[in-house]
């Protein structure tokens, strides 16, 4: 009877402690990007929880800080965290460079490349695993019915009624849903995306002018990031 009551007390502990490491937290952290053009900021999504978890560690171990935004594209994106950005000459080849390892993709269908979507770069390896390190932020464009339609059908998932309002009245880059995994959103500093990815560019789409970055991580409580910066959370 005793081992009965021993098994039954530890099978309740286990419920309790998985039902409270599965409590909500209160804070959340929020990135910041700083660079010449202006400072960004983002929130990064539970629901990519491989991806939240590698870009706060570089970050807190200031792996990106001297980066550079190494590609951008008007009406598209601007990527970087190549590490062979930092100190970079003119003419040198960037967008190959890693950090040693990949992260396997997050898809989910709530998350799409709505302007200011963050998301992780990659090759073309088969699995569409993330870079270990590079990634964009979403500038894109805002899509008539029509155009939006014909993006949708590159697309490798469906677009919800929500999301396609998105595209026509905010704009982004709906042909890359499904393919590459967005784990974060801009919450401040939308302009700052624009006016990096309007700067003059060389023939390899890299700014003449370097644009470097620096990335810093903040805790701080839900209620005073809905409060600051407009984000809501799920209840």
């Amino acid at each position: 009877m005793k081992n009965k009551k021993s098994i039954l007390l530890g099978a309740l502990c286990l419920i309790a402690l998985n039902v409270f490491a599965q409590k909500p937290s209160k804070k959340d952290e929020v990135i910041t990007i700083a660079t010449d053009k202006g400072t960004m900021r983002f929130i990064l999504f539970d629901e990519t929880p491989k991806h939240k978890a590698n870009f706060i560690k570089l970050a807190k171990d200031k792996f990106y800080n001297g980066l550079l935004f190494h590609r951008v594209i008007d009406d598209f994106m601007i990527q970087g965290g190549d590490p062979n950005s930092r100190n970079a000459k003119p003419d040198d080849m960037l967008g190959r460079g890693d950090n040693g390892y990949r992260v396997p993709a997050e898809f989910n269908g709530k998350l799409f490349h709505q302007k200011g979507a963050l998301a992780a770069a990659r090759d073309n390896n088969p699995e569409k695993e993330s870079s270990g390190c590079q990634f964009y932020i979403v500038e894109g464009r805002k899509w008539s019915k029509a155009d939006l339609e014909k993006q949708s059908a590159r697309a490798a998932r469906k677009l919800t009624d929500a999301q396609k309002k998105v595209y026509e009245t905010i704009g982004g880059t709906p042909h890359l849903d499904g393919a590459y995994t967005v784990f974060g959103q801009l919450i401040d500093g939308m302009d700052v995306i624009d006016k990096i990815a309007s700067v003059d560019k060389d023939e390899r789409d890299r700014p003449e002018k370097d644009v470097s970055m620096k990335v810093t991580v903040k805790k701080m409580k839900k209620k005073k990031i809905t409060r600051k910066y407009g984000w809501k959370y799920e209840a």
